[in-house]
Parts: C-alpha cells; sequence; structure tokens
C-alpha cells in the first residue's frame, strides 16, 4: 500500500515592533540595519510561498520607515512571494508606510491605522533661559545652521524651510499609499485619507486603508490552511546586551523611555 503525505505549508513571520528609529545596540525599536537580515532570511525559505509581516508602530524616522518597505518589496519581487501584513495595536505613521509593503493588510477592529501625514515638534526655551539669568551664545558658519534653535526666538524663513520639507516628505509618504493600495483606496467617501487622521480597524476597511479584520493565526491558516506552519522571525535581544543595557546612563534610559512613550501614547486611549 502506497500512502501519500500532504506537506505542510510554511509561511515565515516577520514581527517589527516599537518606534522607528535608530534604536542604537541596547534599545527596542525598529531600524533598518538590525532588520535587514531577518527580512532576508524569511524570504529565502523557499518553500514559502508567502511571507506574513506583523507592524505594531506608531511611526518614527520616515527614513527608516522607507528603506524597510523598499526592501520588504525587493525581496518579495526577487524571491517571487506574497506579502501578508497584520497591524496589532497601532500601525501609524511610518507603522502604516511599513503596512504598505504588504500585497494585503489586515488589523484587528480595534487598530489604530493612518496618521499619513508628517510631525516635527519641539519646545521654545527663551523666555526660560532669561528669567534664570542665562545667555544663549551661538556661532555659526553658514548663517541658517542655528535653524529652529529652541533657546533663540522663532524665524518665519527657518518655519518656512521647515513646512517645505515636511510637504516634500508627506508628498513621498502619499505616493507609497497610493502605489500600494491602488484601486482600494475608497476617495469617494468625503474623508481626507491624507491628512493626518488616524482611525480604528473596521473604519480603515471601509476606508480601503486595510483589506480585512483578523489576527495572523486567524488568517493565515483560512489562508494555508490549519496545519500550516508559522515560522516566527524576529529580533532578538542576546544576554550581553541585556548585561550592558543594565549598565547604561539611568538619564538617557529615562529620556529614551519617555520619548518613546510620548510617541505611542498620541495614539493611546
Amino acid at each position: 500500500m502506497i500512502w501519500f503525505f500532504k506537506k505542510k505549508k510554511i509561511v515565515p513571520h516577520i514581527k517589527l515592533s516599537g518606534v522607528i528609529g535608530n534604536v542604537g545596540k541596547f534599545r527596542q525599536g525598529i531600524d533598518f540595519s538590525s532588520q535587514e537580515e531577518i527580512i532576508k532570511k524569511a524570504f529565502s525559505i523557499k518553500k514559502a510561498s508567502a511571507v506574513a509581516v506583523t507592524v505594531n508602530s506608531p511611526g518614527g524616522s520616515p527614513v527608516q520607515s522607507h528603506l524597510i518597505y523598499k526592501f520588504i518589496r525587493e525581496q518579495a519581487k526577487k524571491n517571487k512571494k506574497k506579502v501578508i501584513v497584520f497591524a496589532e495595536d497601532v500601525a501609524a505613521s511610518g507603522g502604516y508606510l511599513i503596512a504598505c509593503s504588504g500585497d494585503e493588510i489586515y488589523a484587528n477592529s480595534s487598530s489604530i491605522i493612518g496618521s499619513i501625514g508628517v510631525i516635527y515638534s519641539s519646545f521654545g526655551f527663551k523666555d526660560l533661559i532669561q528669567k534664570i539669568g542665562v545667555q544663549r551664545r551661538v556661532y555659526t558658519a553658514g548663517k541658517n545652521k542655528s535653524t529652529l534653535d529652541p533657546f533663540l526666538d522663532e524665524k518665519h524663513e527657518d518655519i518656512e524651510r521647515l513646512k517645505n520639507i515636511q510637504l516634500e516628505l508627506h508628498k513621498d509618504f502619499i505616493d507609497v499609499v497610493e502605489e500600494s493600495r491602488a484601486t482600494k483606496l475608497k476617495k469617494e467617501t468625503g474623508i481626507e485619507l491624507f491628512s493626518g487622521e488616524f482611525w480604528s480597524g473596521r473604519k480603515a476597511k471601509d476606508l480601503g486603508l486595510i483589506d480585512g479584520i483578523g489576527n495572523a493565526d486567524q488568517i493565515l491558516k483560512k489562508k494555508f490552511g490549519e496545519e500550516v506552519v508559522i515560522k516566527k522571525f524576529e529580533k532578538s535581544k542576546g544576554w550581553l546586551a541585556k548585561k550592558l543595557s543594565s549598565s547604561e546612563d539611568h538619564a538617557d534610559k529615562i529620556i529614551s523611555i519617555l520619548e518613546e512613550r510620548s510617541i505611542w501614547q498620541r495614539y493611546g486611549f
């Protein structure tokens, strides 16, 4: 008697979680250098017809977001694999830009999706340092080198230059979304999709920003069968990094935590 065994399907699963930017050696987050090899390995599995990517990020660096987005698309084309993206709590700003690397995007009904815009925030300390008797002394070669110095008065021309850069970055972001989502976007709803607003997963589906509601395990089993093998790929923190991170400067740690928390809480409820 001859027995035929059906081979289980394999789906590599990349997990991208945290604020996007140059995260350094001992901080958690997402940047291209720490994800490049992980993404390569996931796409190198020949038996897999698709690669899953989970994104849980409130955004961060537009450059790092673009680098990761482009690299995923390049690997998908090179290895002829479909990309299925899953948003967890948040896929906003740069997190949504990375999500656009997917041929399909899924999210939870309560996920936060969108925030297609560019933001710059700072503080002005000029009055404060005058009050405590501190003088600010700045010497530059190049008249615009001290642009938007928080200890000096704002200049109209500095703000205009910043706004022009933001408009260029915003256009790049919009181009990515329109190319990725193509005819799926529901622009006739009267809602401005590129205003920087964000929505729940359910509303994002109505707007065409995502394709459906569901988590990775649920959707992948539905697409590839109950016996599908989901092989996880994510950045690990080695024992040396853990050891060294405990001796990091506490002030730097606190500042880093506060910065990350402020970005996450923009989309928290």
